[in-house]
């Protein structure tokens, strides 16, 4: 019998990632160019959710599909160079490597963006999947048949749980490990360096391994 490859799905802004530098530094961009002010530092504590919901916080709506053109074209620009990767990121993945398992990301940021990040950082992934979030998180994992997705919001939590799968939450975000039980989180844990033991301790019993 032959093992396929377990696909393991993780977010990206403050699960892999600490975006907020780069991110306040394209709010502040944003500010400069189009004269409306948005508080940076108050931003980047609500990553998650769709781009535009928190270009709506500031902008009026007639003005915010043109926001988010705007910001979009600042990001490569300003918020690359200043993100780095989370405390266990790295052995994360290579914990997922060596399964053997496939990295998908999935992320609300758009796709090409996603992959500057990662491209800029050197981190190789199998596939990015963006601008998805919540209920369309849960129909990629299940398009992809994933075994596990890992994310920092509630509504990563409940993308897994949509998806039929476990979803392990880390505090590095908005959400805290109360938010993320309450929202399903199989496992909560400060940041990714206790998921390498957890992925062995799943594949030991039989719940993170696909094929036959």
């Amino acid at each position: 019998m032959s093992q396929q490859p377990v696909v393991i799905g993780f977010d990206l802004d403050m699960t892999l990632l600490d975006t907020r530098p780069g991110i306040a530094a394209t709010w502040r961009a944003l500010t400069a160019k189009t004269g409306v002010p948005v508080d940076a530092d108050l931003a980047v504590t609500r990553l998650g959710p769709p781009l535009r919901l928190e270009v709506a916080e500031w902008f009026p709506p007639e003005r915010v599909e043109e926001a988010v053109g705007i910001y979009r074209a600042l990001y490569p620009d300003h918020a690359i160079a200043p993100s780095v990767p989370l405390p266990g990121a790295a052995e994360a993945l290579a914990a997922v490597r060596t399964v053997p398992g496939r990295v998908v990301v999935i992320t609300s940021k758009l796709g090409r963006l996603a992959e500057l990040h990662l491209a800029y950082l050197g981190i190789e992934v199998d596939r990015v999947y963006g601008d998805v979030f919540h209920a369309e998180k849960a129909e990629v994992l299940r398009e992809i048949g994933a075994a596990l997705y890992v994310g920092d919001h509630v509504a990563d939590m409940q993308a897994g749980v949509l998806a039929g799968i476990p979803a392990v939450g880390v505090t590095s975000g908005p959400c805290s490990e109360e938010e993320l039980r309450a929202a399903g989180a199989t496992a909560v844990f400060a940041d990714l360096r206790p998921f390498p033991a957890f992925l062995q301790g799943m594949i030991s019993v039989g719940r993170a391994v696909s094929g036959d």
